[in-house]
């Protein structure tokens, strides 16, 4: 199946989370014997900032951040394309190609695959003259990267034909176990970028751990946060490249993750850090979200938070053998579960008899 993907960037993590998620799926979509062109915007200095050459398992468009620029790539894209995806997110023009996408003759298979449910659901909540209200029963389906059951009913309720998660997962390929680096050892580490809807969780759920916890050592990886104020204890270590993010999460006694408000509220919303950390062999510290004993069992593969003070409580309590064996117990969990060829094999499966319906549209 040929397939067309418009999405933020597949060749950048620059201010791009989804990167890990569609480098990972793709790949193993595409090893299925799918035919996969990604389209992304040069926008946002991510072009001077790639962090992987044009992979040879799909062929990538960059287009101009202009009108002109995505009207004529979704014209090449539409002509060719058995199924044609549009990501959330893409960051200039979303609103647009949202509705264009939707309005794609039926011959093509029409996905809206969002990377983001929660906050897109909340902004479709918020205003009732949203697009996505009008445009997204025009959808074959919605696939989403997290939300269990209240993703999958609020999207039902806006008018989606159908919505079906595909989480995150590891790819064993790409992030896996490497040897140290002496500029992220530490207790605690932390990789996220400061973004409005996290900043103050990241302020309970780390900053003020670091304040409060003046003997021990921690780490922040992420773009934006050179200018905030932070304890001494805290060295920050600025954007890292995905070629790093092995060392930064092998590096510390234990690394963290932080929800946004959103996906904490919604639940069932793993990010890909949570995977990318297991992956390279992290003991994993979350904070509190429903489902997370879906994919890790808590205490066991994986410690759980409801706040700052049992952030600190895990840190007391944590010693190199058993931060070895959450790590090492959580590891073996993901790769028997949680790979990205799991979810590629999810994908064909719900599209297995897609090849016949276009064929019977033409």
């Amino acid at each position: 199946m040929k397939i067309c993907f418009f999405g933020s960037s597949l060749v950048s993590s620059y201010w791009n989370g989804a990167a890990t998620y569609y480098r990972g799926m793709l790949k193993q979509i595409a090893a299925l014997g799918h035919d996969i062109t990604f389209f992304e915007p040069d926008a946002f200095e991510r072009q001077a900032h790639r962090d992987i050459v044009d992979p040879d398992w799909a062929k990538v468009v960059v287009y101009p951040a202009t009108a002109e620029g995505w009207r004529g790539s979704l014209d090449a894209a539409a002509r060719s394309a058995d199924m044609l995806i549009k990501a959330s997110g893409v960051g200039v023009f979303d609103r647009e190609l949202e509705i264009a996408v939707g309005a794609l003759p039926a011959r093509t298979m029409r996905i809206y695959w969002d990377v983001d449910a929660p906050a897109t659901l909340e902004a479709m909540g918020n205003d009732a003259e949203h697009h996505l209200r009008r445009a997204i029963s025009s959808y074959d389906i919605v696939l989403t990267y997290g939300g269990g059951d209240g993703v999958v009913s609020a999207y039902r309720a806006m008018g989606a034909r159908d919505c079906v998660p595909i989480y995150n997962a590891l790819d064993p390929e790409t992030h896996f176990p490497s040897p140290p680096k002496p500029e992220f050892a530490c207790d605690l580490g932390l990789l996220a970028n400061r973004l409005p809807d996290r900043e103050q969780r990241v302020e309970h759920f780390f900053l003020d751990v670091a304040r409060a916890l003046p003997d021990k050592t921690f780490v922040l990886g992420g773009s934006g946060w050179d200018t905030k104020s932070t304890a001494k204890n805290i060295r920050k270590v600025g954007h890292v490249g995905t070629g790093q993010h092995n060392a930064f999460f092998g590096s510390g006694l234990a690394t963290l993750n932080v929800n946004r408000d959103s996906m904490a509220r919604f639940g069932f919303s793993p990010p890909t850090r949570v995977f990318e950390a297991i992956g390279a062999g992290a003991c994993l510290i979350t904070d509190k979200w429903p489902g997370i004993e879906h994919f890790l069992e808590p205490d066991r593969e994986v410690l759980v938070a409801a706040n700052g003070a049992e952030i600190a409580g895990h840190l007391d309590a944590l010693n190199p053998d058993r931060a070895a064996a959450i790590a090492n117990r959580a590891r073996t969990r993901i790769l028997n579960q949680h790979t990205y060829r799991h979810r590629a094999r999810q994908f064909n499966e719900l599209f297995a008899g897609s090849s016949s319906r276009i064929e019977a549209a033409e």
